[in-house]
């Protein structure tokens, strides 16, 4: 092997090395847990992979500049894989300080009406089986009506947590991505439901 095949091999090892990095970093983000509100799901401390191409939304008007041959019927953002969905376990910015991140369930889906009795959620009338739960609390909330790009997000703990029936829908452009697993420490490694 002389000389020059060696570095084009080494060149070639390098920028695939740095292209699998950085689609793991666009994909991927670091979460640790830091507090008790997601209890018994997530404890403090456990750290988290969070997809964040899950959400990823399109902009067709966009799209369509680029994109040959395609025009788009109206300008609309769009996911590309699903949107958030009730149950999803997510990591958020949260809306009353960005620079902070929190990680939730998704209730409440846009369109929905959310209403708590005696620590019982109710969507749309129909109370919400949540098997991951240890207790319910006693907790009331009105009725509120989602908009078409707001989620309700609670707390697995719900005795510990500040979430929706504190400071409102969480809208769309504040979610970063929904939890994949968790990968340390060790002995929680899974994902989590």
């Amino acid at each position: 092997m002389n000389d020059r095949s060696w570095l084009r091999e080494l060149v070639e090892a390098a920028l695939i090395g740095v292209a699998v990095f950085v689609a793991i970093q666009f994909a991927l983000v670091n979460f640790r847990v830091e507090g008790s509100s997601m209890r018994p799901t997530l404890l403090p401390g456990h750290y988290l992979m969070v997809d964040k191409l899950v959400y990823f939304q399109l902009d067709t008007a966009r799209a369509g500049r680029i994109i040959p041959f395609w025009q788009p019927r109206a300008p609309d953002q769009i996911y590309v894989m699903r949107p958030p969905a009730r149950g999803d376990v997510i990591v958020f910015d949260y809306p009353g300080d960005p620079q902070r991140q929190f990680v939730k369930r998704i209730i409440g889906e846009p369109g929905d009406t959310v209403a708590i009795t005696d620590g019982e959620v109710s969507i749309n009338g129909a109370t919400l089986h949540e098997p991951y739960l240890d207790a319910i609390g006693r907790t009331d909330m009105h009725p509120i009506r989602l908009q078409t790009d707001e989620y309700f997000v609670l707390g697995d703990n719900r005795t510990g947590s500040q979430d929706s029936r504190h400071w409102g829908p969480l809208a769309a452009g504040h979610i970063i991505g929904k939890v994949w697993a968790i990968y340390w420490p060790q002995s929680a490694w899974g994902f989590p439901e």
